[in-house]
């Protein structure tokens, strides 16, 4: 046998029986995890919470549960418990154990592959809760059934405590809960957005349906728990006048459809604004289809047909429409029941059924089509709104075009401003975007070529929120950025093609360097969404300031509570503090007052946000630590005005209806349809408001948790910032013994010794470093710091882009001064 042959006589490459490897029981989940739950990543750790959940939710479907009670607890283990029927406990007949063990521990095994338990369900293939157990370091399970309650305990799927009787009771569902296994996932920790996200959505798509999410886990013991209740009786109606909130309407009311045919449920909402994004969200069983599917097909040509006909026939319009102008400026939710759906995989990210489509298209076709002849006002709003997008789609091709033919698409080169790397690997390479052609060459100057490419820009970028594509594309600074980046344009982006994996924004540490870099992450997010999605945009974090020491000590600082936080532990440590009564303070006792000091200080900044002078709001908490929630003045019919602090919504409901009264009463309830009636109480209601301010004060649960830490001390809230008895001996290693007054004059009294020999230099801009230390502080991947832009609810994303860069002015106000005093890196 020659040297070049292989003995495939040898034992070792012998194929045969033994070869074949057996997998028992869930032994399969646990060496292939991401094969049903996706991944093993945040996505699949959230995942194994919806597997649980969904299977109450099909209790709620099928008419038995009407409550869900979803709770993370400290150590991350998670209940979720229902009051539905419970899971069987008797014994199953083929398994010869209980029906909850057979459940848990056998794929495809459960009470869904047949229609009499279910008629739909959300967890069809019968592997989502044993999946669960297999991939949990322990799973308890409670069953309440029969006026009795049972308990099982597993580890890792297999059963460790056999299921027993607890003993009478007259709750009645099922408990489950788990703890995610840390040899499968790296990360163990649920996120309260992401869980809460899904949460919403199950209680949009099930009306009525009640779900409780609890979140146990607290960083201090006195920090209360967190707890939300989702519950919306309009359902998905709800679900779309959410995603609109704030938006500028095309019609004030939400479309809504609700049919049934062959089996399955079709729901449909949807509602028109003033905008040029679209958000439609498609569900199947109460499962999120991200990537659509044969209902959203349905639905999407439905809609481009009905409106077409509509424009065509009623308004005379001769240029056919296409989908994407008919879906501008759309919020919809379609939701569908199936009995046996078909869907992409465990995860059910696409419905496959051939029949839904047809079926959603009769629906949409019928139901939009006798809405819009019987509301033709709303008719006209929409095919309006549609034509409009078309004329603009026809200029923002050829906008596009101009572009393609000006730009790196035709291979004609990169923008002229553009340093690019030497680098053509993708996955290696990083684009800096930068204000300004000064920073832009500090950065050009001390970059590594060899991967790093920057792109100065100059001004503020374009608000795409407010304009529409073709604006857009004209745009010199966005042109730059679309040949820079190379993944096209519009519906032909591809971010396969994209020339770098790290999209880096680099701007000013200042207030105009917010806004630009708000203005970049809102271009992105409406026009290159995907490059989001697949984490390649990121947010450099220049320093605010360089503290030197001596000649050669150098430290970099992010933000003024950082360059606080660095004086103060510098100065605790040669400082020595007594209280009034010449006892020592002891350091950790120190720190814990000089941090109450900067709590107190960011509430107070709050307070004044809120209108309100803090020493007075201080005053008026309770002895027992209850916090005003809101301060009303009412100005009296002789001109006498009338304060009061309020505590409670109930005291605040009585006190406004007293003040009503004595102002000649409030305004009248209007009947429905009587318009005179209506004007009549509004302007009833405008008289009273400019009689009555009511200031809500959003720093109450703040200054609450306050109060109580500082009791701890024994201080109250005025001892903060007046002499009302606090009093600190204060002595440096430079200064004698001085008394602080207060527990302001403490903070600064220890700040400034920190300070002291120090040499603060503060960076109002990039332009103002040095090229080495643009490397050294914000692009050196050895030193520096960026953040990762992240999305994980496409939902809040939208409303919060609208709501801060939109037309609509009021709401903005509202939520900066809501949040304003929560800021605590302000330049001014």
């Amino acid at each position: 046998m020659s040297e070049n042959n292989v003995d495939i006589s040898s034992s070792s490459s012998e194929y045969s029986a033994s070869k074949i490897t057996v997998l028992e029981g869930l032994e399969a989940v646990r060496v292939r995890p991401s094969m049903y739950i996706g991944d093993t990543g945040q996505r699949g750790l959230h995942h194994l919470v919806y597997e649980v959940v969904d299977n109450s939710i099909d209790e709620a479907l099928a008419g038995f549960a009407t409550h869900i009670e979803v709770t993370i607890h400290p150590d991350n283990s998670i209940t979720v418990e229902d009051d539905g029927r419970g899971i069987p406990v008797d014994i199953h007949e083929g398994e010869g154990k209980p029906a909850v063990e057979v459940v848990l521990t056998i794929l495809h095994a459960g009470g869904k592959f047949d229609h009499n338990s279910y008629k739909v369900s959300g967890g069809l293939h019968g592997v989502g809760v044993s999946c669960v157990n297999a991939l949990s370091d322990w799973m308890e399970v409670e069953v309440y059934r029969g006026g009795k309650a049972y308990s099982i305990r597993f580890e890792r799927g297999v059963t460790t405590v056999p299921l027993h009787e607890l003993g009478p009771t007259t709750k009645r569902g099922t408990r489950v809960t788990f703890k995610p296994d840390g040899t499968i996932f790296p990360d163990t920790v649920y996120v309260w957005d992401i869980l809460a996200k899904r949460l919403r959505e199950l209680a949009f798509l099930n009306s009525g349906i009640r779900i409780t999410l609890t979140d146990e886990r607290a960083e201090t013991p006195d920090q209360p728990v967190r707890t939300e209740k989702f519950h919306y009786e309009g359902g998905i109606r709800e679900f779309v006048a959410m995603l609109n909130h704030n938006k500028e309407l095309v019609h004030p009311d939400v479309i809504y459809f609700h049919r049934e045919r062959n089996n399955i449920d079709v729901e449909v909402a949807m509602q028109y604004f003033n905008g040029t994004s679209e958000n439609i969200f498609s569900y199947t069983n109460n499962i999120n289809t991200v990537e659509g599917g044969s209902h959203l097909t349905g639905f999407q040509t439905a809609l481009t047909r009905t409106i077409n006909n509509y424009t065509k026939t009623m308004m005379k319009n001769d240029t056919p429409l296409s989908g994407p102008d008919v879906r501008e400026g759309l919020s919809a939710v379609i939701s569908v029941k199936v009995p046996d759906p078909q869907f992409e995989g465990q995860t059910k990210t696409k419905l496959g059924n051939s029949e839904v489509r047809g079926i959603v298209e009769s629906v949409i076709n019928e139901e939009l089509g006798a809405y819009l002849e019987e509301n033709p006002q709303v008719a006209q709003n929409i095919g309006n709104s549609a034509m409009l997008a078309a004329r603009a789609r026809e200029a923002a091709k050829k906008a596009r075009e101009t572009v393609r033919r000006k730009g790196a698409l035709e291979g004609l080169g990169l923008p002229g401003k553009l340093a690019d790397c030497s680098n053509r690997d993708p996955s290696r390479c990083e684009l800096y975007i930068v204000e300004g052609d000064s920073a832009g060459g500090s950065a050009k100057s001390g970059r590594d070529s060899g991967f790093q490419a920057i792109l100065p820009i100059r001004g503020k970028l374009l608000n795409v929120e407010k304009v529409r594509a073709d604006k857009v594309f004209e745009n010199k600074e966005i042109q730059s950025l679309i040949y820079a980046i190379g993944c096209g344009i519009g519906e032909e982006f591809d971010v396969s093609k994209a020339r770098y994996h790290r999209v880096v924004i680099m701007t000013d540490a200042d207030v105009d360097g917010s806004h630009i870099r708000t203005l970049l992450l809102t271009f992105f997010f409406r026009q290159m969404k995907p490059l989001i999605e697949a984490g390649y945009v990121y947010i450099a974090k220049p320093p605010l300031f360089k503290v030197t020491k001596g000649k050669k000590q150098e430290r970099y600082i992010d933000t003024e509570d950082q360059l606080d936080r660095y004086l103060v532990k510098l100065g605790e440590e040669d400082i020595t503090v007594k209280d009034a009564d010449g006892n020592p303070i002891e350091p950790e006792r120190l720190s814990a007052l000089v941090e109450l000091y900067t709590r107190a200080s960011q509430a107070a900044a709050g307070l004044r946000r809120c209108g309100v002078e803090p020493n007075e709001y201080f005053e008026a908490i309770t002895e027992d630590g209850r916090c005003p929630i809101s301060h009303i003045t009412v100005r009296e019919i002789d001109g006498t005005m009338t304060e009061q602090y309020i505590y409670t919504p109930e005291e605040q409901h009585a006190f406004i209806a007293a003040a009503e009264e004595r102002l000649g009463g409030p305004a009248p309830e209007v009947p429905e349809g009587d318009q005179a009636a209506a004007a009549a109480a509004a302007e009833r209601s405008a008289e009273l408001a400019r009689h009555i301010d009511v200031v809500s004060i959003f720093e109450a649960a703040n200054c609450e948790a306050l109060t109580r830490d500082l009791a701890a001390h024994g201080l109250t809230p005025r001892q903060v910032f007046d002499k009302a008895g606090a009093k600190f001996l204060v002595t440096t290693p430079r200064t004698p013994e001085t008394a602080a007054e207060s527990l302001e004059e403490l903070f600064r009294a220890v700040r400034t010794n920190g300070q002291d020999g120090l040499r603060i230099q503060r960076y109002k801009g990039l332009g103002e470093m040095n090229a080495e230390q643009l490397w050294e502080t914000t692009m050196d991947p050895q030193t520096r710091t960026m953040i990762k832009v992240r999305m994980e609810d496409a939902i809040e994303a939208d409303q919060i882009f609208n709501l801060l860069m939109g037309d609509v002015v009021e709401p903005r106000r509202e939520y900066i001064e809501k949040y304003a005093a929560g800021v605590k890196d302000l330049d001014i």
